[in-house]
């Protein structure tokens, strides 16, 4: 599984808990940091971490550990790095003040409708 196939599936595992505004950007020509970066925002602190943890467990399951995680504890901003790919999952609040699509707005948005359950 290539990395854009690992970055969809992560778009599909925060679809399929009801993550919210779900954002893929193919950053790998504007920076050396990752090449995707995947956006979500939960309903509470609690779907926060929910999200964030199914992300691990279902990758995890598939071969493909998490490197490091940041925020666990605040449950208003989670980082999973994945080496080429960052997940940030927001709270509705924290994720306005941060306004990381307007940051990476160089990237490329990936149009990711296809992969999201209507």
């Amino acid at each position: 599984m290539n990395t854009r196939e690992q970055a969809l599936e992560i778009v599909k595992i925060l679809d399929s808990k009801k993550g919210l505004d779900i954002k893929l950007i193919n950053i790998s020509d504007v920076s050396s940091l990752a090449d995707y970066m995947v956006i979500a925002t939960g309903t509470s602190s609690t779907h926060v971490k929910a999200l964030a943890e199914e992300v691990e467990y279902k990758m995890d399951e598939m071969g493909i550990s998490v490197s490091h995680i940041e925020g666990h504890r605040s449950n208003t901003w989670i980082l999973l790095d994945y080496v080429d790919i960052i997940v940030h999952v927001f709270s509705d609040e924290a994720r306005e003040y941060y306004s990381l699509e307007r940051l990476w707005q160089d990237g490329k948005m990936e149009d990711i409708s296809d992969y999201l359950i209507d």
